[in-house]
Order: C-alpha cells, then sequence, then structure tokens
C-alpha cells in the first residue's frame, strides 16, 4: 500500500541588491570560486542544486583531480547552530577537470543526496577546490538556504498492482505558491522524490485522481484560465506534462468507469504525452521528464 499526497510551498527569494566596490586582487588567487543557489528556500527533500563557478586565473592550462588523498573539490556545510554536517558516503569519485587559460566552467551539483539537509532549519555552504599542483585550497564565498515544509492538500493511500516495479509497500505522493509532489514509503519514512509541479494559484485547488494503475493525475490551475496537467508513476516518476487553456469549458478531471483518468473540456496547449527523458537532467537535478522549474 501506499499513500500519495499533494503539498502547496510557498517559495521565498532572496531579495536582490547591487554593490559596487573596488578591491586589489591577491597575486596568489590562480582559481576563482563562485558558489550560487537559484533559491533561498527548499521544501524539504526537494533537489538543492548548488551552481559551481570555476575560474582560472593561473595564466596556463590547469588539471585539477584527485590528490594526497584529497577530493579535488568538496563543500563545508554547517547547520542552523553552526554544527558541522558530514557528507553522506556515497564512494564515487569525481572525474579530472580541465580549465584552460582564463576559462570559466560551470557545474552543477544536487546537494540533497550528498549530505543529509533534510531536516527544516538553515544551511550554510561553502565550496572549495583543491589544486594539487600547489596544494593549496581556494575557497568561495558562503552561500545559505533554508529547508522548510510545505502546506498537505491532499493524500491518498493505495496499493502497487501486480507486474509492477517499486520497493517499498506505502509511498506518500507529496505568492508564490508551487504545487509539489512527493512519494515516500508508508512503512520506512524513505522519501523517493519531491519536486514542483510549477506554479499554482492558491485559491484554486487542485484536482486530483488515482486511476485503475494507481497512478496519480493532477490538474492545477497554474495561471489564469491556464491548466497545468500531470501524471505521476508510484515511483515519483513524471510520465507526462502538458498544458490547458480554458475555452468556453473549464478543464477537468473525468474518471471513466473503466479507471481510466483523462482531461475533459478545455483546449490543449502542449503535446498530452510529454514522455519522461526527453531531457536528462544533469548530475540529478530532477527526476527525469520532470518540467521546468519556473520559481
Amino acid at each position: 500500500m501506499r499513500r500519495i499526497a499533494l503539498v502547496y510551498g510557498v517559495i521565498k527569494r532572496a531579495l536582490p541588491f547591487v554593490c559596487l566596490f573596488l578591491s586589489a586582487v591577491r597575486a596568489e588567487a590562480q582559481i576563482q570560486v563562485d558558489l550560487k543557489f537559484k533559491r533561498l528556500q527548499y521544501i524539504a527533500y526537494e533537489p538543492v542544486v548548488a551552481t559551481l563557478g570555476i575560474t582560472n586565473l593561473a595564466g596556463r592550462d590547469v588539471d585539477l583531480h584527485d590528490a594526497d588523498g584529497q577530493s579535488w573539490f568538496g563543500f563545508e556545510v554547517t547547520g542552523s547552530e553552526s554544527q558541522p554536517i558530514p557528507p553522506v558516503p556515497t564512494g564515487g569519485a569525481q572525474p579530472p577537470l580541465q580549465i584552460k587559460t582564463g576559462q570559466k566552467v560551470v557545474q552543477r551539483f544536487n546537494l540533497t543526496p550528498l549530505y543529509p539537509v533534510q531536516d527544516f532549519g538553515t544551511y550554510h555552504v561553502r565550496a572549495h577546490i583543491y589544486f594539487a599542483d600547489l596544494g593549496k585550497f581556494f575557497y568561495s564565498g558562503t552561500k545559505v538556504f533554508e529547508v522548510t515544509d510545505a502546506r498537505p492538500i491532499w493524500q491518498k493511500t493505495v496499493g502497487i498492482p501486480d507486474g509492477v516495479s517499486a520497493p517499498g509497500n506505502v509511498r506518500r505522493f507529496p505568492d508564490h505558491t508551487s504545487l509539489y509532489v512527493r512519494v515516500q514509503d508508508k512503512d520506512s519514512g524513505m522519501v523517493y522524490a519531491t519536486y514542483s509541479l510549477g506554479r499554482a494559484i492558491a485559491f484554486e485547488e487542485p484536482q486530483a485522481e488515482i486511476d485503475r494503475a494507481n497512478q496519480l493525475h493532477v490538474l492545477h490551475c497554474a495561471a489564469p484560465r491556464s491548466w497545468a496537467y500531470s501524471r505521476i508513476g508510484l515511483n515519483g516518476e513524471l510520465l507526462a506534462h502538458s498544458s490547458f487553456m480554458e475555452t468556453k469549458t473549464r478543464p477537468h478531471l473525468f474518471h471513466a468507469a473503466d479507471g481510466e483518468v483523462a482531461v475533459r473540456g478545455g483546449m490543449i496547449e502542449a503535446p498530452a504525452a510529454q514522455m519522461a527523458g526527453e531531457k536528462a537532467p544533469k548530475l540529478s537535478e530532477r527526476p527525469t521528464g520532470m518540467p521546468k522549474d519556473d520559481h
């Protein structure tokens, strides 16, 4: 058996500011490290993607690679009470990276599977690069993000049909406001997926139906007269995503007598089945086939 749920998350942005200043560049600053997060606030278990920019200022090509028992890149993560957050052992190694003279390379890392940052609170993150040629570390500035929860608005427990490959027994699918889906094993509490289905108008409650294969169908109002439709599998994978416009009729989910679920009314704007796997995410940024985050 699995529990399926939808949650609302109110996403906050950090207020931008502009600052001009003069600074003397230290001669030994041969590698510049920049760290950015797209948002200030994330829902628990949602992918927290760090964008790491590495600029080669050494005046020659550099090769970044593991050496002296030290990985060439890493993060320092601390919690709300300044306690260090150790990484989750993965056993994997990051391949070496060559950067040409004056070139900037951007890489993205999902911190959610790398560090236990699912507890509510504020986290401080600093990235570092180890340059083996000099035996020296180069650091980014410290960035902050917050992990919070969302307001549950719908949930249901379903069984796992015969022949469906899905570990565990029971799961929970979990202005501006976003609509989130979460897949969780009811017995163990393990969360398999948490991600946004896009912006939502909060006063329009989303429609949710379970079909005969126990797949979740969600139709929610994303903008005035615009509705987003998503179909989600038992493992949290996005199986289809499309958009509908209100015409003379408003789109709604229709549950047929044979157990199938479809959208009735309105006019479709996007292909009805945008199958998972069309756009491969980088470094596990998001579940396969998930629509681009518009926060």
